[in-house]
């Protein structure tokens, strides 16, 4: 399929609820692709949110209130909660759907979820946190979508920014077996952190993670060490709202 192709069928798919049919099968559409991994979707959660929890700590960061941009089905959100301390949560997605889901497996204080259009931003955020997301954004829409977590943080807010490494053949591979993913226009990081400059963000780093499978996992303590080569499964890119 070719890129023109491909992003019209984003367009689509984003304008009908793409994942509102994958809502109650997307932990088994993604596990189909993790398999080859040896890891679960828990693994790759787990492992990010404590990674931004990592670099976060080294600025001396406590977010309390939390943007989860893209939630899906809610998934990440028992991780920031508990490995983050946020005190508040809010997730937007466009599959109401998915955000069915999310609260029925998320039903508990501080944590909101709605569709983009049903909140107004309040510029009060201390993090947006996103994974994922944008490969599923057209192009010519991935601007404003930076515009919106824009508007969302507060002066000095931090944006974790997590995609898909295009870099890595397995990551390519890997998803070719994810049935929402395998038409998506991966977003390249050299390409993510042009799109966030432009979009007002000052960009604090990026880091790669995943590297090694479950096979592997001995040597999953030498990742720190590589997390600047671009050979992991995804790549952060961590970002702050000037001010």
């Amino acid at each position: 399929m070719c890129a023109g192709s491909r992003e019209r069928d984003l367009a689509e798919r984003e304008e009908t609820g793409e994942f509102d049919e994958f809502a109650e099968r997307y932990d088994s559409a993604l596990d189909r692709g993790l398999a080859l991994t040896g890891e679960n979707k828990s693994y790759f959660a787990e492992g990010r949110v404590g990674w931004v929890h990592k670099r976060l700590s080294a600025l001396s960061l406590e977010p309390h209130r939390v943007l989860d941009y893209g939630c899906g089905t809610g998934g990440s959100v028992p991780y920031l909660f508990e490995m983050l301390g946020a005190q508040e949560i809010v997730g937007l997605d466009p599959s109401g759907r998915s955000l069915e889901v999310a609260r029925q497996d998320n039903n508990r204080p501080g944590v909101f979820f709605a569709r983009p259009e049903e909140r107004a931003p309040e510029g009060a955020m201390d993090l947006a946190y996103c994974n994922g997301v944008f490969h599923h954004i057209p192009p010519p829409q991935r601007a404003e979508a930076v515009r919106r977590v824009y508007e969302e943080l507060r002066p000095g807010g931090i944006f974790a920014f997590w995609e898909n490494n295009a870099w890595n053949p397995v990551t390519r591979f890997l998803m070719h077996r994810v049935p929402f993913d395998k038409d998506a226009v991966l977003l390249w990081p050299a390409g993510a952190r042009r799109l966030l400059r432009a979009g007002g963000f000052e960009v604090l780093g990026t880091d790669f993670l995943f590297i090694f499978p479950g096979a592997l996992r001995g040597f999953r303590g030498l990742e720190p060490l590589l997390c600047k080569l671009p050979l992991g499964g995804q790549y952060l890119v961590l970002c702050r709202k000037p001010g």
